[in-house]
């Protein structure tokens, strides 16, 4: 959506159908891949990749090929035939088995007051520099609301929930990556 709003022609795509309007491909990444990208933020899920989830692998309550498995989807997420690329996710071990992440960045840092580091592995970007400082604020609230997304308790859509994007996030992601300056961050839906 802020991409869309900076007047990129963008494409969202999952396996999971869309819950908001607009371009969705909903299918496999690597059906439309190779399609003339010059810019591809991928966010791969996190289940199998997290460094929180290590131990159902280390005792054996986990098959290690799911971890396999996840890793060489970042790997060809990597190598994809696209200029520009960012891999967003969670403090994982794509950092121990692929290569360091280039940047880690909070959501207080552009606008929102919560903690949740997340890592992003870069080609040909810059790192994403921060919008909105609001540490300060965020200090000043209590540990849980710092930590929403820590401490969320179990429910069935809670790994959806905890892996939505950050409004604030995307728009720097638009601004700083797309290039694009028609716009004002508070223009964009979310932010």
């Amino acid at each position: 959506d802020a991409f869309i709003a900076f007047g990129h022609d963008a494409v969202s795509c999952d396996l999971l159908p869309t819950e908001r309007p607009g371009p969705h491909y909903q299918g496999d990444i690597f059906d439309i891949i190779d399609q003339g990208w010059d810019l591809m933020i991928a966010h791969p899920p996190c289940t199998h990749l997290s460094v929180s989830g290590a131990r159902w692998f280390s005792e054996g309550k986990k098959d290690p090929q799911l971890r396999e498995d996840a890793l060489d989807f970042v790997r060809k997420l990597m190598d994809a035939p696209i200029p520009r690329i960012a891999i967003e996710n969670q403090v994982s071990v794509i950092s121990g088995q692929i290569r360091k992440s280039d940047q880690l960045i909070h959501p207080w840092q552009f606008g929102h007051p919560e903690e949740k580091r997340t890592c992003l592995w870069l080609k040909n970007l810059d790192k994403l520099q921060p919008t909105h400082i609001v540490y300060d604020e965020m200090m000043q609230r209590p540990k849980k609301e710092r930590h929403r997304i820590w401490s969320m308790p179990p429910s069935a859509d809670r790994g959806k929930l905890r892996s939505l994007s950050y409004a604030g996030i995307a728009a720097a992601m638009a601004a700083q990556w797309g290039g694009a300056t028609q716009l004002t961050l508070d223009q964009i839906p979310g932010c």
